[in-house]
């Protein structure tokens, strides 16, 4: 097997292969069911490098995982020591029955998301231990994404895993009455995931591509399962896939901006994914922020002028941030404002933000000068330039003001 392949391999089942081996003996010891899987898989490169690939990989990994996990939660002292005492009624069956059904795979990772996703935790470790847990990324690929280095995410990743066992989370879907106040923190999780791929500022776009797709996946799992198949989720899900759709037409030379975009790159298939999932969220009477974003983010899909289109997304806006204040939602509306009212008329609305720490303010205010006065557009995109933490989008406005 190809390496890729093998990393592939590892991204999909590792995620799998942890949730199942955790529900079955416990989230207070995560840190060792992820060393186990690691070790399955190192005996996977090994052995499949010199004897060859099995027919079926994914039940060789299974096999080997079982024989690991009956090994070591029966003799080694991590079981001695800290499983049994807590967990005694692992005596009464079988330590070798995992069970990796797909039904069982799929409980494992939502019971694991919503203990990943518990308020005990930092939203940063959150989202670290999602990446790590349920998305099977490594700790250099998680060190990138947040502009970070190894040692500092494992520190990270490490007290995250300390405070599920010492607040004694468990692998167990919340009450009836708790579901609603978790499944919120789930979202906001997913969301955040998203966000850092999609407006990331590590310059791989390939990491960016696959931290957008894992979102994806979580957020598909909860459309599937009935408790959290609620409007808000498939809001999320809609408002995910209109963003996605336009992740081709953005990784391209020069990075266009919207305006600038190729829409003949634009993924059709995940627009009509996201008006199906849009028109699953109006179910019911609630209005989340997912559901004002995924309707603005339809319009950015909809590439033609038509009278309304601009009007109707400073009116959502507007809503969203009565709803939902965002630094990054006022700065978009900003944009709506230009193309309804003009330029000249959004600029004081722009300076009386004051986001002076944010290089999208002064790309906005560029923008908005551009055409009013050239030399105090330059000026503010220089401003952004000098701000941003992602080189290769420095080196995209550093090239339009060489232009």
């Amino acid at each position: 097997m190809s390496q890729p392949s093998l990393k592939s391999l590892f991204q999909k089942e590792f995620t799998r292969m942890v949730a199942v081996i955790a529900k079955r003996y416990g989230l207070q010891d995560v840190a060792a069911a992820e060393d186990l899987v690691s070790e399955t898989f190192l005996l996977a490169a090994e052995t499949w490098g010199t004897k060859g690939v099995p027919d079926n990989p994914e039940a060789w990994l299974y096999t080997v995982a079982r024989q690991k996990a009956l090994y070591q939660y029966r003799r080694a002292r991590i079981y001695e020591d800290r499983v049994l005492p807590e967990w005694t009624a692992a005596q009464e069956a079988p330590a070798d029955e995992l069970d990796f059904s797909q039904e069982n795979i799929r409980d494992s990772q939502l019971r694991m998301l919503f203990a990943v996703c518990t308020p005990a935790i930092a939203a940063e470790a959150q989202i670290g231990l999602a990446l790590r847990i349920l998305c099977g990324f490594g700790l250099e690929d998680i060190a990138e994404a947040f502009l970070s280095n190894r040692e500092t995410v494992n520190k990270r990743l490490t007290r995250a895993r300390e405070k599920l066992r010492t607040e004694g989370v468990s692998l167990e879907f919340p009450a009836e009455e708790e579901m609603e106040g978790r499944l919120d923190n789930v979202l906001r999780v997913i969301y955040l995931l998203f966000s850092e791929g999609y407006y990331s500022r590590a310059g791989n776009t390939v990491l960016r591509q696959e931290l957008c797709l894992e979102a994806l996946r979580l957020g598909q799992m909860l459309t599937a399962f009935g408790p959290t198949d609620q409007p808000k989720t498939s809001a999320l899900m809609a408002l995910m896939c209109f963003h996605a759709s336009r992740f081709p037409a953005r990784d391209v030379p020069d990075s266009p901006l919207y305006d600038e975009q190729d829409v003949s790159r634009w993924d059709k298939e995940l627009i009509h994914q996201g008006q199906v999932f849009l028109g699953r969220s109006l179910r019911g009477s609630e209005l989340s922020p997912y559901h004002l974003e995924a309707r603005i983010a339809m319009w950015h899909c909809q590439p033609e002028e038509v009278p309304e289109k601009w009007p109707d997304i400073l009116a959502l806006y507007d809503l969203l941030l009565r709803v939902h204040y965002s630094p990054a939602a006022a700065l978009n509306r900003l944009v709506a404002y230009s193309k309804v009212h003009g330029a000249e008329a959004a600029i004081p609305e722009a300076l009386a933000l004051g986001f002076d720490t944010n290089h999208f303010y002064f790309l906005v205010l560029g923008e908005l000068y551009r055409e009013i006065d050239a030399v105090q557009s330059r000026r503010y995109w220089q401003q952004a330039a000098d701000l941003t933490r992602n080189p290769a989008e420095r080196d995209v406005i550093l090239r339009r003001l060489a232009d």
